[in-house]
């Protein structure tokens, strides 16, 4: 399984940027699939998951903000970044859980990461 995360870069605040997770090896639309972030010093957190049937799970920060989905004829895992704030700033990483029935029940830890892309933003 390959996860190669792009999108990432230095935004203002209330800016928008869109993270894209190409994926090789796993098919995005059959197993649970996220986006987490990290800070410095911090524990990795859940962003957003989605599961095969297309039902979601946001984290409390970035609910009606952020919006994940899945480009199936590109087997890509997307997320939509709007109205951005300098809190939303860390490193962000896809995640494939790769087995099981394909469901989500909550922003746990996944089996397969990739590298991630770091995001900014500026206040």
């Amino acid at each position: 399984v390959r996860l190669v995360e792009s999108g990432g870069g230095l935004v203002q605040s209330g800016g928008s940027l869109r993270l894209s997770c190409a994926a090789s090896g796993v098919t995005v639309s059959t197993y649970c699939m996220g986006w987490f972030r990290q800070v410095p010093g911090k524990e990795r957190e859940g962003v957003a998951v989605i599961s095969k049937d297309g039902s979601t799970i946001y984290a409390d920060s970035v609910k009606d903000r952020f919006t994940i989905s899945v480009d199936n004829a590109k087997n890509t895992l997307v997320l939509e970044m709007d109205r951005l704030t300098p809190e939303d700033t860390a490193m962000y990483y896809c995640a494939a859980e790769g087995l099981g029935a394909g469901y989500c029940y909550g922003l746990y830890e996944l089996n397969y990461w990739g590298q991630g892309t770091r995001v900014t933003v500026s206040s």
